[in-house]
C-alpha cells in the first residue's frame, strides 16, 4: 500500500521549499493541489512534471473516499495547498483523515506556514500560544470574540486585505484598543512589511493605508492589569 505525502510549499519566496519537498513531489504519481494554474507555477520552476489533479474546499468531500481508494491501489498522492502547509486553514484535513481511519500511512514533511515567522517577528510572547485561524464571518463571531477576550495566551488570525480594517475595530472593541498586536502581510515577499503596536494603532494605520497581499495578525493575550 501506498501513501499519502502532505507537503509544505512556500508562502511566497519560491526559495522556501525544500530539497525533500522536491524530491517527493517529483517522485509521487499524483499531485492534489488547491489551484493547480497556481501550483504549475511552483512545479514548472522545479521542472516537476509530475500529474496533477484539482483539490480544494468546493469539491474535497467529494473526492476524498475514490483518492483513499487509488492510494490503496499502489498510487502514491502528495498533497499541496497555494501556500504554506496543507490542512492549516487549507484542504487536507479530510483526506488525511480518513486515509488514517483507513490505516493508510500519512506522511507530512516540515516547511513553510505563514503563522509561525509572523508569531516569532511580532516581538509578543511565543511560549504559548492560539492558532484561531480565520473568525466566523457572521453566524459565532461574536460569540468568539467575547470568548478571546479572557484568552491569556498570544493569539494568532489570518484575514483577507478588505476585512482586516472590520476585524482589528472588532478586536479594539472587544479586547481593548490598548492591547498589543502585530499584522504581517506578504511574508516572504519583495514588500513583506511588520506593523507592531496597539490594537488602535494598527488600525488606524491601515485605516489610512489600505493593505494588500496575504496577512497574519498575532494580538497578545489578556494580562493580569486588563
Amino acid at each position: 500500500m501506498s501513501k499519502l505525502f502532505i507537503v509544505p510549499t512556500p508562502i511566497g519566496n519560491l526559495k522556501d521549499i525544500t530539497f525533500r519537498a522536491i524530491e517527493v513531489l517529483k517522485s509521487v504519481d499524483l499531485i492534489l493541489a488547491e489551484d493547480t494554474r497556481t501550483s504549475g507555477k511552483l512545479l514548472s520552476h522545479y521542472n516537476i512534471d509530475t500529474q496533477m489533479q484539482s483539490h480544494h474546499m468546493h469539491n474535497e468531500h467529494k473526492t476524498v473516499e475514490k483518492i483513499v481508494r487509488q492510494i490503496q491501489s499502489g498510487v502514491e498522492v502528495a498533497i499541496i495547498s497555494d501556500a504554506g502547509t496543507p490542512a492549516i486553514s487549507d484542504p487536507g484535513f479530510l483526506l488525511s483523515r480518513a486515509c488514517i481511519a483507513q490505516n493508510i500511512a500519512v506522511e507530512c514533511l516540515p516547511g513553510a506556514t505563514a503563522f509561525v515567522p509572523a508569531l516569532v517577528n511580532s516581538g509578543l510572547a511565543n511560549d504559548k500560544f492560539v492558532f484561531e485561524g480565520f473568525l466566523p464571518v457572521k453566524k459565532g463571531r461574536q460569540t468568539r470574540l467575547k470568548f478571546l477576550a479572557e484568552e491569556t495566551r498570544t493569539m494568532i488570525f489570518y484575514e483577507s486585505p478588505h476585512k482586516l480594517v472590520k476585524t482589528l475595530t472588532h478586536f479594539c472593541e472587544y479586547l481593548g484598543e490598548n492591547r498589543k498586536a502585530s499584522v504581517s502581510r506578504e511574508l516572504t515577499k519583495l514588500y513583506e512589511e511588520t506593523k507592531r503596536g496597539t490594537l488602535q494603532s494598527v488600525l488606524e494605520y491601515y485605516t489610512n493605508t489600505p493593505p494588500k497581499g496575504e496577512l497574519v495578525i498575532v494580538v497578545s493575550g489578556k494580562s493580569k492589569k486588563d
